[in-house]
């Protein structure tokens, strides 16, 4: 039986929000082989990031991963650690922040953002404490997630659920599971394009780098694929893009499995061949800047690219905290909390005193 925490659950009048938990997917702590077999270790053991037998996953990720992949990844962390720290966290930092400002305008009520890592730090059980503690009574919970996965946003809700398995008192919950088709999400999309292409010369193709899946997970109905095709046809439309001016590719592929086609580092191999000497990648699946997309794209597949006979490659960097994007989530976010008292124009501050009246009547105390 869970142990149901008691302390500070409920409070007779007591302030109230709205809560707007925020999460990612999370990072080391430091770029060390210590701190990434850490993060690794919590990564790799989700049941909805690897589907195989436990009793056989926890060899070979005891036996032979944790003890080979943590010193590789490290120096892939340091060649893009800033001076704040891991730019995920850094950058996430920074839309808390920026979403945390346009929704307070946003909201008639009291709103309070919180950012969460689904491995590592801030974890998902300290934001939705302190959002309690802010007397957060609706919550929705927004993976940064566009497309859909089980191994991302379903993943992210087995979290906090099994927080909120030991709370007697649980807030009025919302989740968005998806954004990768929403028109101002889009429009940032191309707004960030649109501007790289203003600083710099447009290349031949516009690559769309999507993280990939084993396809298995495709195979036993999981819709991120077809999410990724519907994103990836959207923005081309929105640019006027001929079929033969962009393409989309997965990336970061693991193990022998098959994995979700084309990979984007077989596609930067091909395409000098095929009369491709320039090329544009952007990541429409990544909300914030990351290892996979600083150093996988920028570096990584830049260099396979030009050693294959390429002649210039651009990455073109995630949305992070640009206006256009913050927009878009504070709209999406006033989209699914409708009909909640801090989102209504009918809100009146007023109304809490008396609340606490009514309360005190019944006996609560002071």
């Amino acid at each position: 039986m869970p142990k149901f925490q008691g302390k500070n659950n409920y409070v007779h009048g007591s302030d109230s929000c709205l809560g707007v938990l925020i999460t990612n997917l999370g990072t080391p702590e430091a770029p060390t082989p210590s701190a990434v077999r850490k993060y690794l270790a919590e990564f790799l053991w989700d049941p909805r990031v690897v589907e195989i037998p436990r009793p056989i996953w926890w060899l070979i990720l005891h036996g032979i991963i944790l003890r080979t992949r943590p010193s590789k990844s490290a120096e892939a962390y340091e060649k893009v650690w800033t001076e704040e720290g891991s730019p995920l966290l850094v950058i996430s930092k920074q839309q808390q922040d920026a979403l945390q400002s346009k929704l307070s305008q946003l909201c008639p009520g009291p709103v309070k953002v919180e950012l969460a890592m689904r491995y590592g730090n801030p974890s998902i059980a300290s934001a939705l404490e302190n959002l309690k503690t802010q007397g957060a009574r609706h919550v929705v919970l927004f993976p940064l997630y566009p497309q859909y996965s089980a191994s991302t946003t379903a993943s992210t809700f087995d979290a906090v659920a099994k927080v909120f398995m030991k709370q007697r008192w649980m807030p009025e919950l919302r989740m968005i599971n998806n954004y990768g088709t929403d028109s101002g999400y889009i429009n940032a999309c191309v707004q960030q394009i649109k501007s790289h292409w203003q600083q710099t010369q447009r290349n031949q193709k516009l690559v769309f780098s999507f993280h990939g899946l084993p396809k298995r997970n495709l195979i036993l109905g999981d819709p991120y694929h077809c999410e990724c095709h519907e994103t990836a046809r959207l923005i081309a439309e929105k640019l006027n893009l001929k079929e033969e001016e962009w393409q989309l590719t997965f990336q970061s592929r693991f193990g022998k499995a098959e994995w979700l086609q084309p990979y984007t580092i077989k596609i930067m191999e091909q395409l000098p061949g095929a009369g491709v000497k320039s090329v544009d990648v952007f990541c429409p699946g990544f909300s914030a800047d990351c290892l996979e997309t600083l150093e996988e794209i920028s570096m990584q597949n830049c260099e396979v690219f030009m050693q294959a006979g390429g002649e210039a490659f651009s990455y073109i960097s995630a949305l992070n905290d640009e206006s256009a994007h913050i927009d878009a989530l504070a709209d999406i976010v006033m989209q699914h909390t409708q009909g909640w008292p801090e989102t209504s124009s009918s809100y009146l501050e007023s109304n809490k005193s008396a609340v606490k009246e009514r309360a005190m009547k019944l006996g609560a105390k002071q």
